[in-house]
């Protein structure tokens, strides 16, 4: 259809403007020419997962402990046989232990023992990875989480014999068996179960010393199997809640694997998927999803991961000596600086309130931290370490300014936050102390040898100290005491933080720990906390790195 002039003119004039809109967006996307390459190569470094068939070991009771974790422990109370062999209708809420925290898929056989199946059953499987988790009410939920990560499930049968798999991946060691509605015409039983679990692992790492202490050899036991569970086609941040790659925990997991399972390519895959999905002005959103295709979380800005990114990729470089990941991820390290660059004021200190204000700025789960140190100690140790990875690469002159800027912030905040007094590194306009505080301003190089000395010998005395939340600050806490040069310590702290979840009946470590409240959580219900999380992981990297402090 031929149009007239003025509709000629208007239609020209609407498909230019129309070119310029797309071409200002395109503009906008800082990786426009990368992204769908770094894709590309995140999807070829997706791992296999190797599927290994397990069943239960036998069955438990749960009971009241006031000394056991949470208040729960597991008494065992036979084989599986029992369950097998009996009616269901009189051993509804039975329990199996599978002996170990498994991630995958559950599967169940049942069939008639007598009668003739007349009408559907109902049946409910609960699955937990601590046995609280199948001893509490889930209802009224009181969570600040979805309700639907706790894992039961309502299952009903329509035709019998009948083999079942749950469509929804589970993480777990315990499962329970409740039936919620059946006939009384007819008779039934559970007459197998099984469990296909999946990892990306597929190495076993070299034994540790001979003479290695058993606790010690115990943790980095526990360390591994929560790193393992965590090693699905990404690092996921703990494979019962979130299962997303989350880039805090992609640093520590990253670190572990370096020093056990070395499965590079997952961490390729996952530096990859992070600078694929990252925000059109080129940062970092803090967690991705893979499926159905992958995707960031909108909105998921979170400051200090950001820089993490760029640690992580650095400390990768270094380990294995792979130069061309670093080379095709530098744009998006290098871009990560502005974060800095942005907050630093004239007088060296970083603007945390305004940070605050503008981003999530996380550091730890523990209410009332006071995040000013702890920022100012990651930028200076961000900085740094960029400012390494730069050298690497031979990039030194794209990020010139770096050295000058480290400078600045470091005389700053030694300064600045320093007091002079106590020998402790204070924060914000209260002047906290916190094991926070006193680590990142270690591990940035703002407190010479002898002065983080004093510090974090000084800590544990200081009453109204804020003490780390989670596994996550604490690993910083051990590797500000390794690098400050107090051995000694560094092992009693491993020994006595993640020996302690040991001696609660560790299988995996947890998200949240706090040895003096042992229900604690950041979201208003212990049992949506993940209890295989990968943040945990980390005495593995300490225990194989160091091992003249943890081997001997």
């Amino acid at each position: 259809m031929a149009l007239n002039k003025p509709n000629a003119i208007f239609a020209i004039l609407l498909v230019a403007s129309a070119t310029l809109f797309t071409n200002s967006l395109r503009a906008q996307d800082l990786y426009q020419a990368f992204r769908q390459g770094w894709l590309r190569k995140a999807e070829a470094y997706k791992p296999r997962l190797i599927e290994t068939i397990k069943q239960p070991v036998n069955l438990v009771k749960l009971e009241k402990e006031p000394s056991a974790f949470q208040g729960w422990k597991a008494v065992s109370s036979g084989g599986t046989d029992k369950l097998y062999n009996a009616s269901l209708k009189t051993e509804s809420g039975i329990v199996a232990d599978f002996g170990e925290h498994l991630t995958g898929y559950f599967t169940f056989t049942i069939k008639a023992l007598n009668g003739t199946p007349d009408a559907p059953v109902r049946l409910k499987f609960t699955f937990g990875e601590v046995p609280a988790e199948l001893s509490v009410p889930f209802d009224p939920y009181t969570g600040t989480l979805s309700r639907a990560w706790l894992q039961d499930e309502t299952v009903t049968v329509t035709e019998m014999p009948a083999t079942i798999t749950i469509p929804r991946r589970l993480a777990f060691r315990y499962v329970k068996i409740e039936q919620l509605g059946a006939s009384s015409s007819f008779d039934f039983h559970i007459s197998n179960m099984q469990f296909k679990a999946t990892t990306s692992v597929a190495t076993t790492p070299p034994a540790l010393a001979a003479g290695t202490p058993q606790l010690i050899a115990d943790i980095d036991r526990v360390g591994l199997a929560t790193l393992k569970e965590c090693m699905q086609t990404v690092y996921e941040d703990g494979p019962k809640r979130d299962r997303r790659l989350w880039i805090g925990d992609l640093y520590l997991e990253s670190l572990a694997n370096l020093y056990s399972f070395k499965n590079n390519d997952l961490t390729k895959r996952c530096f990859y998927l992070l600078a694929g999905l990252s925000g059109d002005d080129g940062i970092l959103i803090a967690n991705v999803f893979e499926t159905p295709e992958p995707h960031a979380q909108v909105g998921g800005r979170l400051l200090d991961y950001c820089f993490l990114y760029n640690v992580a990729l650095k400390e990768y470089v270094t380990a294995t000596g792979d130069k061309q990941t670093g080379l095709d991820l530098w744009p998006v390290a290098k871009k990560q600086l502005d974060i800095a660059r942005k907050y630093a004021g004239e007088d060296g200190m970083m603007d945390y309130l305004k940070a605050g204000k503008e981003w999530w700025v996380f550091f730890d789960w523990k209410d009332g931290l006071d995040k000013q140190a702890s920022l100012q100690g990651l930028t200076i140790y961000t900085l740094n370490q960029t400012y390494a990875l730069a050298k690497l690469l031979g990039k030194e002159s794209e990020v010139a300014d770096v050295p000058a800027l480290t400078k600045k912030l470091k005389e700053a905040a030694h300064k600045k936050l320093l007091d002079k007094t106590t020998g402790l590194f204070v924060s914000g306009a209260d002047k906290q102390i916190s094991y926070g505080s006193q680590a990142w301003m270690i591990l940035g190089g703002v407190a010479s040898k002898a002065e983080a000395q004093k510090a974090l010998n000084a800590l544990p005395v200081i009453k109204n100290a804020v003490h780390p939340g989670a596994p996550y600050m604490f690993h910083y806490y051990v590797a500000a005491l390794i690098e400050s040069g107090l051995k000694n310590e560094a092992k009693e702290a491993v020994e006595n933080y993640w020996g302690g979840m040991i001696k609660k009946g560790a299988d995996t470590f947890w998200e949240v720990y706090d040895p003096n409240d042992e229900l604690k959580s950041p979201y208003n219900f212990y049992p949506v906390n993940s209890y295989c999380h990968a943040w945990s992981c980390t005495p593995v990297y300490f225990i194989r790195k160091y091992p003249e402090i943890f081997q001997r």
